[in-house]
């Protein structure tokens, strides 16, 4: 302290303390330079003692890198998205990265005014999670030099790569798991219809029980919502004509769906509905619900995600191809299960 006012440090202070050159402090806080670590220990200590902190923003400057990656996401209500959000922030991390979380509203099928906002911050990528973007702005992403993955969605729009499990071969093994149960009035709970995920899980599941001799025998919309998936259930299954399957397009709406059957209409899970979700979250492995469900199989879809990301920013790699991650039925209690079935 100096007259009541904190002295900020500098890195030649830190440098002078530890007996070293500026460049070797700041190659210590530099993610990925190369240092021994008998220096590095040295720095390390005098910037303790000295109260010392980089200026990351200072830096990003000189070297027209901030390391932020900006990480957009619509809702995080289903519980897929909080863990593939902290997988992704942790493998960001680890590679030198941090993450700045921008929220879009939960259904939006344009979130332009959220990516300008990102863009402003000089990010150096931007990952949109269960959201999608505009082919304008997309190239907007792209003449400024900041590369875009969707992740859990799909978008054919040139120069943005999309990360996304194999929803519809994902919908077509869940058809043709219903009907080797011997199941004949099969319903669907659409989520939200703007969403690639919804089309291609609705598509394979169609194209699957069409194979099958089959076609759906009622179908509603929940949105990927709580509340909706309830009132959707409620109308599917009051009538006589009930459904005796039910494919729900996630585990959010389908924890919903198996509430108001066996709760409010009083029907058995399996015995009189076979309730079938996607996604595979914590809870579905329950036993309050044992929820039988498709796999999305996060740690790949992350660890893709990220390497292709990075590829772009710091190799300046070319367009990736979408990445397609295979995704697993995975049986427990809430269906049916086919004698002699294997997956």
């Amino acid at each position: 302290m100096d007259g009541g006012l904190m002295v900020k440090v500098s890195a030649q202070d830190v440098a002078d303390r530890a007996g070293v050159s500026r460049s070797a402090v700041s190659r210590v806080f530099t993610p990925g330079a190369s240092v021994s670590a008998k220096t590095a220990e040295k720095v390390r200590r005098a910037a303790a003692e000295l109260g010392y902190r980089p200026n990351v923003l200072a830096r990003s400057l000189i070297t027209g890198r901030s390391r932020i990656i900006g990480l957009v996401v619509a809702y995080l209500e289903n519980y897929f998205y909080p863990e593939a959000l902290e997988k992704l922030s942790n493998a960001l991390q680890a590679r030198g990265y941090h993450v700045l979380v921008f929220m879009a509203s939960q259904t939006a099928g344009n979130i332009d005014e959220v990516l300008e906002e990102i863009l402003d911050y000089q990010v150096d990528g931007i990952i949109a999670a269960s959201v999608a973007l505009s082919s304008d702005l997309a190239t907007r992403c792209r003449a400024a030099g900041v590369p875009v993955v969707l992740f859990n969605r799909s978008q054919d729009i040139a120069g943005v790569a999309s990360v996304s499990s194999d929803n519809y071969r994902g919908g077509a093994e869940v058809a043709r798991f219903l009907l080797a149960g011997g199941h004949a009035r099969i319903g669907y709970i659409a989520g939200w219809e703007g969403a690639s995920t919804q089309r291609d899980r609705e598509a394979g599941f169609r194209d699957g029980l069409a194979e099958g001799g089959q076609g759906l025998h009622a179908r509603a919309v929940g949105d990927f919502h709580h509340d909706r998936a309830r009132a959707a259930a409620r109308a599917m299954f009051s009538g006589p004509d009930r459904p005796d399957a039910v494919f729900v397009a996630n585990d959010h709406m389908a924890f919903a769906v198996m509430d108001v059957l066996r709760f409010e209409l009083g029907l058995a899970v399996p015995g009189d509905v076979s309730v079938v979700g996607f996604d595979d979250v914590p809870p579905a492995a329950w036993p309050a619900y044992a929820l039988t469900t498709v796999r999305q199989r996060a740690n790949l879809m992350v660890e893709r995600t990220v390497e292709v990301l990075l590829a772009q920013i710091e190799d300046g790699a070319a367009d990736a191809p979408p990445s397609v991650i295979p995704a697993p039925l995975v049986v427990r209690g809430s269906a049916r299960v086919p004698e002699g079935w294997t997956t």
